[in-house]
This record gives structure tokens, C-alpha cells and sequence, in this order.
């Protein structure tokens, strides 16, 4: 690929890395904060998806590194690239599930961009990994919002 090949297919994964960081981060945030009847479920929910996330970032980062650009790896980077908004407050455990089904559908979004782009450019390598994202996003927003029934 040329430079401004790799370039198009590094802005959405920086975006895809970014908002899966936030959304690692809220998630660890509701694992340890969660209360009420659901607790135990909740608990055990949040930690198997942000342990997924932990995962994920990592590979995002290095497929970066692989198209020869940066990762972004600070707060403040994350916090201008990502879709996924960080938590301030101590919501609900209702809502905390609302606000995960939310970002989890944010990015499934931000995966079908990486694929849209990898794809324009003939970077299989970039869009098997944000198909990847796309299938555990879609699967999470899933199961999250069978606790909402």
C-alpha cells in the first residue's frame, strides 16, 4: 500500500483503538462499581467484556504499528478520537447496561468504518481484524441488552 493508502486505513483504526480503550475503561469502571440485585451477573459480565477489550486494544495498536503510523496512547489523544463518551458519574446499574449497549453499537461502527476503508484500499489484514471487532461488538450489544428485557 502507499503512504496515503496506509494513512486512510490509520485514521479509523486510530478512532476503532481509541473508542475501545474508553470503552474498556467504563467497562472496568461498571465491574467495580456495579450494585443492586443484578451484582453478581453484572459483575461477571462486565469483567469477561472488558478482559475482551484489554485484548483488543492491543491488537488494534500493533496493526497500526504494522502500517507504519503511531498508535495514539495518552488520555487526551483517546479523548479526541474516540465515539465512546468516559463516565463521570455512578449510574444505575440499569443504566450502566443502556450506556454499554449504546457504546458497544458505537463500536460496531467504528469497526464497519475501518472495514469500509481497508476494503477500498485492498487491506485484508485490516479489515478481517475490524470484522473480528465488529462480530464481539455486535454479540456484546447483544447480550447486554437481554438484560433489559
Amino acid at each position: 500500500m502507499s503512504p496515503k493508502e496506509e494513512h486512510a486505513v490509520v485514521e479509523p483504526l486510530s478512532v476503532l483503538l481509541a473508542s475501545s480503550y474508553t470503552l474498556y475503561l467504563k467497562t472496568h469502571n461498571y465491574h467495580w462499581n456495579v450494585t443492586g440485585p443484578m451484582f453478581t451477573t453484572l459483575h461477571t459480565l462486565f469483567e469477561t467484556q472488558y478482559t475482551e477489550l484489554a485484548l483488543a486494544v492491543d491488537e488494534i495498536a500493533e496493526r497500526i504499528r504494522t502500517l507504519g503510523a503511531f498508535a495514539p496512547g495518552s488520555y487526551s489523544a483517546f479523548a479526541q478520537l474516540s465515539t465512546v463518551n468516559e463516565e463521570t458519574g455512578r449510574p444505575a446499574a440499569k443504566e450502566m447496561i443502556g450506556n454499554l449497549v449504546a457504546d458497544q453499537e458505537k463500536l460496531a461502527a467504528a469497526a464497519r468504518q475501518v472495514i469500509e476503508a481497508a476494503e477500498a484500499v485492498r487491506d485484508q489484514a485490516s479489515a478481517d481484524l475490524a470484522t473480528r471487532r465488529l462480530d464481539v461488538h455486535e454479540k456484546n450489544a447483544w447480550m447486554l441488552r437481554s438484560h433489559l428485557e
